[in-house]
């Protein structure tokens, strides 16, 4: 017997079945799992403003160790991608979303008790960072099983409404913890607060509740779809498609950037500028993750990879500038370039994103044979789609931890952050050149598909 949390017959492509009923399932199943990704989001993060402030509790790690404890979570939550990528089409979105919110318990309860510890050995705290990685997982199935629920022409939209929803999670704590951890109205482990007046258990202990809400959301109001249902055997055929790779390769440049700079933006603005707070950090992944869903919205209505090549040449411009300030210690300039630089990662993010479930549309219809064959191979191309939305933005996230890792070393080689840049910006000029030759040139796969390229470069 089907529990009634299973949905058997979906087509929202049946505009009829779609303003009925279809429409109003899809926005109610959107909002849990922004939800829960946003929670995911905000716990993957949660290092990146913990680690600034271990000095002050009296934990004595260097630059390159603080930097360290950033990057350790964006390389799990790259490395959890994959199987939560395919755990979708498995267990089902609803019962993935239950699972996968519940485990984020471990790494908040963990962080809250090891950061009242100081003596805590280094390699410790390496493992409870990497524990907060398990929310960097979320994004992936999150993302495949939203792009189950809404039709291709809406796809941009609503995925990146979703994508919005969790990397704000991002802002949401870097915002929300250092405001906390000044409060011991939560704290459970100690009485009194570290020499600096902090109570960094907060940090862990403030998510649960809220957790509690999304694992309940999640079983009341989600649904599994039986046509999302796949082996993993099944969706191991992206790993053969040449535009998997070439797409992974240009989401590091846009998520990758957007993770990594989140990620690495309090401690560098604590090493290069010590005289400001670190609270201003969570600007940077607020205007990027509020700028995604304008990403998908733009990539809708003039082609995904004509704003993802503008959309590189202007992070490389930003980076540019953010070299240029950082190196006069120049704070106001510094930071409009840096938010402007967020900016373009999220449109990014939106515009690349929504060039993939187009790719894959294509790629399958060129195998259809009569109304049919064509039915069949559209439910094969949103089945290899939403696979290759989470493996891609697996790859993807590993900025997360390469960027911060960059940070670091450069930091550490030079005193500076700008051998790193510099890196980044060279990078970019080869999103540039992929995107062009593979999405503009009048050869390309853009000749056929447009909303890829509706105007040419």
């Amino acid at each position: 017997m089907r529990s009634k949390s299973w949905i058997d017959h979906w087509n929202p492509e049946d505009e009829k079945f779609w303003q009925s009923q279809g429409k109003f399932i899809a926005r109610r199943n959107l909002i849990w799992s922004i939800v829960a990704e946003h929670l995911g989001f905000s716990i993957w993060l949660i290092w990146s403003i913990v680690a600034a402030n271990l000095p002050a509790a009296g934990f004595h790690y260097t630059t390159a160790q603080l930097f360290q404890l950033v990057a350790l979570p964006g390389l799990i939550g790259a490395l959890m991608r994959f199987p939560y990528t395919f755990a979708v089409t498995v267990f089902g979105g609803r019962n993935w979303t239950i699972v996968s919110a519940s485990l984020l318990f471990i790494p908040t309860i963990a962080l809250a008790y090891f950061v009242t510890k100081p003596d805590t050995p280094y390699h410790v705290m390496l493992l409870i960072s990497a524990l907060a990685g398990l929310g960097g997982g979320n994004f992936a199935s999150s993302m495949a099983n939203i792009s189950f629920f809404y039709p291709d022409r809406m796809k941009g939209w609503a995925l990146g409404l979703n994508a919005a929803g969790g990397n704000i999670g991002v802002s949401t704590v870097q915002l929300l913890v250092p405001i906390l951890m000044g409060f011991g109205i939560i704290s459970l482990y100690q009485a009194t607060p570290t020499a600096a007046g902090i109570y960094l258990q907060n940090a862990g202990l403030m998510w649960l509740v809220p957790l509690v809400i999304a694992v309940s959301g999640a079983v009341l109001f989600m649904n599994n779809l039986s046509s999302a249902r796949s082996t993993f055997k099944d969706q191991l055929v992206i790993v053969r498609r040449k535009h998997t790779w070439i797409m992974s390769y240009l989401y590091i440049g846009t998520f990758g950037s957007f993770i990594g700079y989140s990620a690495a933006f309090p401690l560098l603005i604590k090493t290069q500028f010590p005289a400001i707070t670190i609270g201003i950090a969570f600007l940077g992944p607020m205007v990027g993750s509020l700028a995604r869903p304008l990403g998908g919205l733009l990539a809708d209505k003039i082609g995904g990879a004509v704003v993802s090549f503008w959309n590189f040449i202007a992070m490389g411009a930003a980076t540019i500038g953010v070299v240029y300030f950082v190196g006069i210690k120049d704070f106001p300039g510094f930071l409009a370039m840096f938010l402007i630089l967020f900016v373009t990662t999220g449109v990014g993010n939106g515009s690349t994103f929504r060039m993939i479930p187009s790719i894959f549309r294509e790629e399958k219809l060129r195998e259809a044979t009569g109304e049919s064959g064509r039915m069949l191979v559209l439910k094969a191309a949103s089945l290899e789609s939403a696979a290759a939305l989470g493996f891609i933005s697996a790859i993807g996230a590993v900025g997360g931890f390469l960027i911060p890792t960059g940070f670091g070393k450069s930091i550490a080689i030079t005193g500076g952050p700008q051998l790193a840049l510099t890196i980044f910006l060279a990078f970019y000029v080869t999103c540039i050149a992929l995107t062009w030759w593979y999405y503009l040139r009048k050869s390309s796969v853009a000749a056929s598909v447009p909303s890829l390229a509706q105007a040419r470069v």
